[in-house]
């Protein structure tokens, strides 16, 4: 017996003892932080407070204690390493940190292989993908959102350019990376980058330099992504460099925020980051929010400030507290094994028997992605990306010793006013009208929004291209004892940056040999090519420009016309039948006679004036009709079909009339002028050669658009080439745009522009792509064209004198295509008239001979329609009385037949009676 209690002692034991190992009273949690900076003092004192909290509820771990363990990597990239390496050895389960994107990298690689999940709410850099590093969380919205943030605050202001300020290490570069592609995605884009040494390594004179740079620069949207130590060092020579006055915009990324939240600023500080915006990760409001932040002054003695990342801290530390607690629910068991016996690693002289996997890792990793939990920050749950759900921050604007709240931006609806928690319950509205802000007091204490960007302070003037044109000079042309510019174009764009707020200094740089008219296709990709900073001149803005430049508005109209030479047209005795082409006059002819038959049938019953004998009423007829042309008919209406048509007639004649008259006037007064060539419709068909400009858009738009042989195209350089060519037949017509063909034609009158223009388009100034000049000198063009200024510089260099002949191209006949809706009313109007008149005749015929004699229903359809014709012929009147004479006939046959029946009947009643004797 002794025995057997032996043996159970023994067993019980070593269960005991099983039982110690497998599921250990005290469960280890790392945490790496350098605890000199903001963030790790928080951290510090949260994560500690957590563990307390657990603690305090022996129920939450089955009995377990969660013990914390802090390792203080001091900004070193080796002593973080060291610390996850002794963690590793000392039976972690899981690890918090590192503080930083850059030993997140490469941490990650070790918790993968070791199976140790590693939460980091500081080391938010987008890069850390979930697919490649599974074991590393970020618990905390990472970069990623709050760049996206900064992106539609940008997108917001209007701006387009900003330049990225940065330190350069993994978490800011890569941050920086991902704006840059959210602009694009916006229409903007970052500038410049100017990088610095890694937080807290940039020393005054580094920042001083870059900045310099920074200042010399077009745009003044500054986005500054970077740690406490040196985002204050740049806005300390920032101000110190007059760059924190009006005109600048400042965002700063969320660690100005943090700063604001956990430390109270010196004056000096204060003074330096006036006017910046900045962004707050939003936590909702909550009780269990509001009770911890009343304990925090107890928890730090008052030494720092929360802020919204110490709730990260404290979240953090209970994720992995819920996950432990379902692990412990399901069963499972805290137990390393040796990392030799399931990897291919060789420990060589390295220690690495110390290093242990978590055989648990996986399974505490899938609980902590499905948790769905409350927290100090809101939601604690984790969306199909692996990242917080709801991710949000609070807008910024630092005024004074505080700063004052904007609104906020949220992933599910941009930017608002309203609390993001407001609008999850609504349908996302990401659209521009619903984006909002409060007011904001910028650099300078000013409350307009600054344009963004001002013209670069570097010392070099614009190079501006300009055509040297040989022909046309009053668009644009040198001097001749001079290198001065001068011209319509010269005097509009000078005009138009004498109305822009800033000094704008530029030469004029000539762009071609000066012998012929230069290529313009050519001068535009030089500007999209950067070796010239704008193109002014008389540049048509088409196609094929605009998808390598800018343009700005146009500030003068243009399009493609077609010039031919023109013969003048004498009169000729048959000159009154030129109005109306043969078909006009044909339907015109026929409406008549239609209308006069159709008045006859509707008034020949009841109007003595259309009645007689047949020739009589055919004369009558045609008199009717062709005298509505001068509106003196005498025969009176007085049906009132007839009227209907005879005033809707009578309109159509009013109309037809005064064209007719108009265009014989024309004719008649005019001088008229004909060609051969009708528009550009006739260059297409025929085979005849196309004069064009040297170095217009022209040829491009022959040959590629309208697929017109360039063997058919004839260069010209001058206003004199285009008349000799036209002259001796060389060109059938030459094809240019209309401000040059206006200057031509004001001293050539042998030639017209014949046809209508076949493109429309306009002159602009070119910039290269996202040029801040093409707005404003778009905004300043208009400014001349509603004040006045660009007509009168246009009457100053291109109305100085009109060719002498008063003449026009011979106008296109009046044709039927102009009046066939008023030819459709009228036939309309007659269709219907005798539709109903039809219907009446058959009602009243079929009402006045329903009682006809029975051989009257057996007899023929041609009878009847016999019948039915001499009824419609008869006047009104008469009808009726032969109605009425021959229903008299009818009962009087009734009556006699009656009598006769009555006296058979009598004489047989008598004969019968000697019988009944």
């Amino acid at each position: 017996m002794n025995l057997v209690w032996l043996v159970l002692l023994l067993i019980l034991c070593i269960r005991g003892y099983t039982e110690e190992v497998l599921n250990p009273e005290v469960v280890n949690i790392g945490a790496i932080f350098t605890f000199s900076t903001i963030n790790g003092k928080v951290a510090k004192i949260v994560m500690k407070a957590a563990e307390q909290d657990v603690n305090s509820d022996p129920s939450i771990l089955g009995g377990r204690k969660l013990a914390i363990t802090l390792h203080d990597s001091n900004y070193s990239g080796f002593l973080s390493i060291i610390g996850a390496l002794q963690f590793m050895e000392s039976d972690t389960v899981a690890i918090i940190g590192p503080q930083s994107a850059v030993m997140a990298h490469v941490l990650s690689h070790l918790a993968n292989e070791l199976h140790v999940p590693l939460l980091s709410f500081t080391a938010l850099d987008p890069t850390l993908s979930p697919l490649q590093f599974p074991y590393f969380i970020q618990t905390a919205p990472n970069d990623l959102f709050q760049m996206t943030a900064i992106a539609d605050m940008v997108s917001y202001f209007e701006w387009r350019e900003v330049i990225a300020v940065y330190s350069d290490d993994d978490q800011s570069r890569n941050g920086i990376t991902t704006l840059g592609d959210k602009l694009a995605e916006r229409q903007c884009k970052i500038s410049y980058k100017a990088a610095l040494p890694p937080d807290p390594k940039a020393t005054r004179d580094q920042v001083f330099n870059e900045l310099v740079k920074v200042r010399m620069m077009e745009s003044r949207v500054i986005v500054l992504h970077t740690l406490s130590k040196t985002g204050l060092l740049v806005f300390d020579v920032a101000k110190y460099l007059g760059m924190m006055e009006s005109g600048y915009v400042w965002i700063a990324s969320t660690w100005l925020s943090t700063i604001l939240d956990s430390t109270p600023l010196s004056s000096k500080t204060a003074n330096s980051i006036q006017g910046v915006l900045t962004l707050r990760p939003h936590t909702p409001d909550s009780k269990k929010k509001r009770e911890f932040s009343s304990r925090w002054n107890h928890l730090s003695n008052g030494t720092i400030g929360l802020n919204p990342y110490g709730l990260y801290a404290y979240d953090t530390v209970w994720m992995i507290t819920y996950a432990l607690k379902t692990f412990f629910d399901q069963g499972g068991t805290i137990s390393f094994s040796n990392i030799t016996s399931g990897t291919a690693l060789v420990a060589g002289e390295l220690n690495l028997g110390a290093l242990s996997i978590f055989d648990g890792g996986q399974q505490l990793l899938k609980n902590i992605l499905q948790i769905n939990r409350t927290g100090l920050t809101g939601p604690l749950r984790f969306g199909p990306d692996r990242s917080p759900v709801h991710p949000a921050y609070e807008v910024i604007n630092v005024v004074g010793t505080g700063f004052r709240q904007l609104g906020y931006w949220s992933d599910y609806s941009g930017l608002s006013v309203a609390s993001p928690e407001t609008l999850y319950a609504k349908p996302p509205n990401r659209s521009r009208s619903n984006q909002q802000l409060y007011d904001v007091l910028w650099p300078g204490e000013i409350t307009k929004k600054p344009r963004g960007w001002v013209f670069p302070n570097n010392g070099r003037h614009l190079r501006i291209g300009v055509p040297n044109r040989v022909s046309y000079r009053d668009f644009v042309s040198k001097g001749k004892d001079t290198d001065d510019l001068h011209g319509y174009c010269i005097d509009v764009f000078t005009a138009a940056i004498a109305l822009l707020p800033y000094a704008v200094p530029y030469k004029f740089v000539l762009f071609g040999d000066g012998l012929e008219n230069p290529n313009y296709n050519q001068l535009v990709y030089k500007v999209a090519s950067n070796d010239f900073d704008a193109a002014v001149g008389d540049i048509a803005i088409v196609t094929n420009r605009t998808k390598a430049v800018d343009f700005t508005q146009p500030y003068i109209e243009s399009g493609l016309v077609v010039v031919a030479p023109v013969k003048k047209l004498n009169s000729s005795a048959w000159a009154f039948l030129k109005p109306f082409s043969p078909l006009m006059w044909g339907i015109t002819a026929s409406f008549f006679l239609i209308v006069g038959a159709v008045v006859w049938i509707l008034e020949h019953r009841m109007n003595d004036d259309f009645r007689g004998p047949p020739k009589k009423q055919i004369v009558t007829m045609l008199w009717f009709s062709f005298s509505t042309l001068f509106f003196s008919h005498r025969e009176n209406t007085v049906s009132s079909l007839g009227r209907m048509v005879l005033i809707i007639w009578l309109f159509v004649v009013l109309i037809i009339n005064s064209s007719y008259t108009a265009s014989l006037t024309s004719i008649l007064t005019v001088q008229q002028l004909s060609s051969s060539i009708k528009g550009i419709e006739t260059l297409i068909t025929s085979n005849d050669r196309i004069g064009f400009q040297v170095g217009s858009f022209a040829e491009n738009y022959l040959s590629d658009e309208l697929d017109i042989p360039k063997s058919r195209l004839i260069p010209l350089g001058s206003p004199e080439e285009y008349a000799t060519a036209l002259e001796n037949g060389t060109v059938a017509a030459v094809v240019d745009e209309r401000p040059y063909i206006e200057v031509f034609l004001a001293s050539h009158c042998k030639f017209s522009i014949v046809g209508a223009q076949f493109t429309r388009s306009g002159w602009g100034f070119a910039f290269p792509r996202d040029s801040s000049l093409t707005v404003d000198l778009s905004t300043a063009i208009l400014t001349l064209s509603e004040n006045g200024d660009l007509q009168r510089i246009h009457d100053k260099w291109l109305k100085n004198k009109v060719c002498s002949d008063n003449s026009q191209l011979g106008s296109d006949q009046l044709q039927f295509q102009s009046f066939w809706g008023l030819f459709l009313i009228c036939g309309i109007a007659c269709f219907l008239a005798l539709l109903v008149y039809f219907c009446m005749m058959v009602r009243q015929f079929s009402k006045q001979f329903s009682e006809a004699s029975p051989s009257s229903h057996g007899s023929s359809r041609s009878a009847r329609l016999q019948t039915f014709l001499s009824f419609v012929d008869n006047k009104a009147e008469v009808s009726k009385a032969k109605s009425k004479r021959k229903r008299g006939d009818m009962s009087l046959d009734s009556n006699g037949r009656e009598d006769k029946s009555r006296n058979g009947s009598t004489r047989s009643k008598q004969t019968d009676l000697p019988s009944e004797i």
